[in-house]
């Protein structure tokens, strides 16, 4: 079976139908042509939107460049701030850890360390640093005495829930948190 096409049917595709295909098949390009470029315009944009989250998180809230995870010493020696802070509800879960701290000033190094006289535990799984209070070296219940004392260990486990100061003879627990002051930082007032 043999299929013939006579010039006239040939005439007519041409003339007729072929003029609309090409037509259809332009407006489909030209379609095709906006759909891309409107998913590369969306793409773009999501891309911007991608980078400045991140680089606004990593500006305003930048990771400190090393914080040591907060040791626990599992020998605890009993002490009459341990029943205290066992009756207020703690979970005492550390003992005495000594930190070691190094500076380096002009080439010259320094040591020194900080103590932390207990690690405890609360209701809610926050964890807390327990300074006991000591006679031969009084706290000054100052801003600038808890800042001298206490602020070392907030800067050096920020996610702590704070330090709680056991006063053993008073029987006395004081919770201390920091944070940042509402005021301004930028230089100083006349």
């Amino acid at each position: 079976m043999r299929l013939y096409i006579r010039k006239t049917d040939f005439y007519t595709f041409k003339k007729g139908i072929l003029p609309h295909f090409r037509e259809y098949q332009g407006e489909v390009m030209r379609m095709e042509g906006r759909a891309d470029l409107l998913v590369m315009v969306l793409i773009g944009v999501l891309l911007i939107v991608w980078i400045a989250y991140g680089l606004r998180s990593w500006l305003f809230n930048p990771l400190p460049a090393r914080v040591p995870e907060m040791p626990i010493n599992e020998q605890i020696h009993d002490h009459p701030a341990v029943d205290l802070l066992e009756e207020a509800g703690y979970e005492v879960i550390g003992g005495k850890i000594k930190i070691p701290l190094l500076f380096e000033a002009d080439g010259e190094e320094y040591h020194s360390r900080l103590f932390i006289d207990y690690v405890v535990r609360d209701d809610d799984e926050v964890l807390y640093l327990v300074k006991v209070a000591r006679r031969r070296l009084p706290l000054e219940w100052t801003g600038s005495g808890l800042r001298d004392r206490l602020l070392p260990y907030f800067l050096l486990y920020p996610g702590s829930g704070g330090v709680l100061f056991v006063d053993a003879d008073e029987g006395e627990i004081r919770r201390i948190h920091f944070d940042w002051d509402e005021e301004d930082w930028n230089g100083y007032d006349d």
